[in-house]
């Protein structure tokens, strides 16, 4: 499925997802934030993948999961900040993800650790922990 994105006024974009459409913009100044901008469209869709993720993890596993809650956080350091940023440029900008994560149900603490773990584990996750190529063409 192609995800169609569109120009509408100021900086507003409209988004078809398959039978699904809503917008995208700026905040106000200097759009209009008529919904959300592309970095909060991006960790939504993270979100929403390790909460499915683990939904579909758990049900699995026949475990008591009644909710996931995740809060994700995303901000750029410099690479010389960074622990775990052993290849990069020391002058390079490194975007930070945090990612909490707060369970409902009655899980152990071994099925929990277990649900951390997993979490990691989703589709998106390994996409934007991985090598990624864009490629551009112009469109007839």
């Amino acid at each position: 499925m192609s995800i169609i994105a569109r120009s509408l006024a100021n900086y507003q974009v409209e988004i078809t997802a398959g039978k699904h459409n809503f917008i995208a913009d700026e905040q106000q100044d200097p759009g209009d934030d008529a919904g959300p901008n592309p970095y909060d469209l991006l960790l939504s869709s993270l979100g929403a993948c390790v909460v499915i993720t683990l939904h579909m993890y758990a049900r699995r596993k026949n475990w008591p999961l009644e909710s996931v809650e995740v809060a994700l956080d995303l901000y750029s350091i410099d690479a010389r900040e960074c622990h775990d940023c052993r290849d990069a440029d020391p002058d390079e900008r490194v975007a930070i993800i945090d990612k909490q994560l707060s369970f409902k149900g009655d899980l152990s603490q071994e099925q929990i650790a277990r649900l951390v773990e997993i979490s990691d584990r989703c589709p998106l996750h390994r996409t934007l922990t991985g090598e990624i190529k864009i490629h551009t063409t112009l469109k007839a």
